[in-house]
């Protein structure tokens, strides 16, 4: 592990702990076995979980360990308990652009947990030198919708099936449409 890698910490909030998923972690979740200290909510890790430590493995084979742009398990302060996940889908490209995604336990849902990991998370993306930071959903999906305007993201465009939404870091024009849907 570099210097780097070591130095990745969790992010707190106020009910919530996002710990930075390892490879390790993440095989763990593939394989929907728990190991030795792992705190699971009894819906984690859903099929969503499943899909971000999957894509986290594959990042690491093919680029090496994008900590901290990876995968962080939403985790409750008040038991540790895994229910959910979010994180980057890549890394930073060439002018600070990164896409995020998230996703709650179903019994984990409407508490606002959502945009207070969000918020984390896009906290920790400014900090970190990103510009941009780019999200989108399911048309149907409304809920997911709101979790992006709470927090200040702006809806730039939408297709036949996905919503799409931005937002600038502070000092960077604010939420503005950029090139999203990049191709």
């Amino acid at each position: 592990m570099t210097d780097a890698l070591a130095a990745v910490a969790d992010l707190h909030t106020e009910r919530l702990v996002l710990h930075p998923m390892t490879p390790e972690e993440a095989e763990r979740v593939v394989a929907e076995t728990p190991g030795a200290g792992d705190l699971w909510g009894p819906e984690y890790p859903d099929a969503m979980d499943v899909e971000g430590a999957t894509d986290l493995l594959k990042a690491c084979a093919t680029t090496g360990d994008p900590r901290p742009f990876g995968n962080y398990e939403i985790r409750r302060r008040t038991d540790g308990r895994a229910i959910g996940g979010i994180g980057f889908n890549r890394t930073p490209d060439a002018e600070g652009t990164v896409t995020v995604g998230y996703s709650l336990n179903a019994s984990a849902r409407g508490k606002g947990y959502a945009s207070e990991a969000l918020r984390a998370l896009l906290a920790f993306a400014w900090s970190r030198g990103v510009t941009l930071v780019q999200a989108d959903a399911d048309l149907d999906n409304l809920a997911s919708q709101h979790v992006m305007t709470a927090v200040g993201m702006r809806v730039v465009g939408e297709d036949h099936r996905v919503r799409y939404f931005e937002m600038r870091a502070p000092g960077e024009g604010g939420a503005q449409p950029g090139s999203w849907p990049s191709s």
